[in-house]
């Protein structure tokens, strides 16, 4: 199938590693003029020597703090300014940290909410001259699986992407006279150095070894393993595609089957 994004440009915010690499290289293989940002500069080095030798597609590099709206604006200005426009945005920020209610004071709350909820709204929003300046363009969000079925634990991510679901609910409807799509893919368990974090925090406060808490997660997905990146983004890329044209305001759950609800 022709995904029709050979020479589109793409944005990938927090990209240099995990499910936002793993989604920039497959934008990348499909031949996708491809800028990744992040926090890091060292890390966005490797992550662009990563896909430029997968690919053989050049790739551009913005240093971007996902909470700063200085550093997205200017950010998604130069990715623009650099392809000479923007076809695709891809939302992603790393999550919100682990606890339950009990645990957050009010500066968790607000740096959730930052983080999670607001880097999104201010992507989109600067982002959204230069889609509409391209006739039309796709957004993809990375999302999480608790806006279907909340995450034991994850009290800050189930509110905040709960937000960022209805956002994109909203927006589908906003943005369809002018053939913008967007929407979400909200992984499970995938394997990325944020679900070992996750089981090594759940194992330290049950006090229980690592190997009983990821057979316990495992138990519960039908098809019995961890997704893989390459899994997850090859879902993100079709709803960032132009391929893609008639779904939009949707979340499309990368989860082995492990969400149960209809």
């Amino acid at each position: 199938m022709d995904l029709g994004l050979n020479g589109k440009s793409v944005f990938v915010a927090a990209a240099s590693k995990g499910l936002g690499l793993a989604t920039a290289l497959e934008f990348a293989r499909e031949g996708a003029k491809v800028t990744i940002s992040s926090r890091n500069r060292q890390q966005l080095l490797a992550a662009r020597d990563k896909i430029e030798e997968a690919t053989g597609q050049q790739v551009a590099i913005l240093e971007m703090d996902v909470t700063s709206l200085e550093d997205i604006r200017r950010a998604v200005q130069a990715a623009a300014e650099e392809a000479g426009g923007l076809d695709v945005l891809v939302t992603n920020a790393g999550g919100p940290p682990g606890g339950g209610f009990a645990d957050m004071a009010d500066a968790d709350w607000n740096s959730g909410f930052e983080l999670t909820l607001m880097s999104t709204v201010r992507l989109i929003r600067e982002a959204l001259p230069y889609l509409r300046a391209a006739g039309g363009g796709r957004i993809v969000g990375i999302s999480s699986v608790s806006i279907k079925q909340p995450i034991q634990g994850l009290i800050l991510s189930n509110v905040f992407r709960a937000g960022v679901n209805a956002l994109t609910k909203s927006l589908a409807t906003e943005l369809a006279p002018e053939e913008i799509l967007i929407n979400s893919v909200a992984p499970g368990r995938i394997g990325t150095d944020r679900i070992m974090q996750l089981d090594g925090k759940r194992a330290e406060a049950r006090a229980v070894p690592l190997e009983q808490v990821q057979q316990e997660a495992l138990s519960q997905i039908p098809l019995g393993r961890t997704g893989t990146p390459e899994e997850f983004a090859k879902a993100a890329v079709f709803l960032g595609s132009f391929a893609n044209t008639y779904i939009t305001g949707q979340c499309l759950l990368v989860d082995g089957g492990m969400v149960k609800s209809l």
